[in-house]
């Protein structure tokens, strides 16, 4: 598909480029039962984040002040009138219960959506560790606190399948669903999953959550081990010694093409 040709407003702009996410396709409102869109998208590792990284464009910043306005103009009766609801809507036995300290507690189901390999701690107490790839799509349940942020809930996880990588390379996303739209933006690490998880409703559909590798467009290398650096700058080194052999070609071959035409011309040289 060639690139986007003419632009389209409103809804139906949004469904169109979210179906056409791999090569940003779009045409008049009019033409659209016209058109038939068969670009198939990369699977490659960032293919899952492109429509995501147009949906997220809310500060993290604006969030967690908002849940903060939110937690505090609810009482005790009130947190009690929302869990009581939530429990009488929910299809299975994962219901929340409010304590007398005021700390509600319950569960939340993460989708792991990983496409790098993690590194998991040998069993038996054993030093040695493995690094495979989880099945892309399975889901885990954790119960948790309504005091449990965000980045508590990502370490209870890797911790879960004794995961032996940096909590700092992963990031916990809320995915929600709006006519027909799907959104998903990534949580600050002090937001609170489970407060989220009673405003939005056992229903999936309105709330899910979703593990993810760190976008944030920065490499952040304190996140690597010692060994992993070092492998980093083997391949660095590497790339930029192919780079160069393909200059030293490409000038070569320059500097030839240069030479036979001054010859043919009868200049020296």
């Amino acid at each position: 598909m060639g690139a986007a040709v003419c632009k389209l407003s409103g809804k139906i702009t949004q469904q169109v480029k979210r179906r056409s996410s791999g090569c940003k396709y779009s045409c008049h409102p009019q033409c659209r039962d016209r058109v038939s869109l068969d670009c198939n998208q990369s699977d490659g590792p960032h293919a899952l984040y492109t429509q995501d990284h147009l949906n997220n464009n809310q500060s993290l910043y604006t969030d967690v002040e908002k849940e903060k306005v939110q937690q505090a103009q609810f009482s005790r009766e009130e947190i009690q009138h929302k869990i009581d609801l939530y429990n009488s809507a929910t299809r299975d036995h994962l219901k929340m219960t409010l304590n007398s300290s005021g700390l509600y507690t319950g569960f939340i189901k993460v989708q792991l959506e990983l496409h790098r390999p993690i590194t998991v701690r040998g069993c038996g107490g054993g030093g040695d560790a493995e690094a495979f790839y989880l099945p892309r799509g399975s889901v885990n349940t954790l119960h948790i606190s309504s005091s449990n942020t965000v980045r508590q809930v990502i370490e209870a996880l890797l911790n879960k399948f004794t995961v032996a990588d940096n909590p700092a390379k992963f990031a916990l996303y809320k995915r929600c669903r709006r006519e027909e739209q799907v959104y998903v933006c990534k949580l600050a690490e002090s937001e609170h999953p489970l407060f989220l998880r009673l405003l939005a409703g056992p229903n999936t559909d309105n709330l899910s959550f979703v593990l993810r590798e760190q976008q944030t467009g920065e490499v952040m290398w304190d996140a690597f081990t010692i060994p992993e650096l070092h492998n980093f700058l083997r391949i660095l080194d590497k790339e930029e010694q192919d780079q160069l052999q393909v200059l030293t070609k490409r000038y070569d071959v320059y500097r030839e093409k240069l030479q036979t035409a001054l010859k043919a011309a009868g200049v020296p040289a």
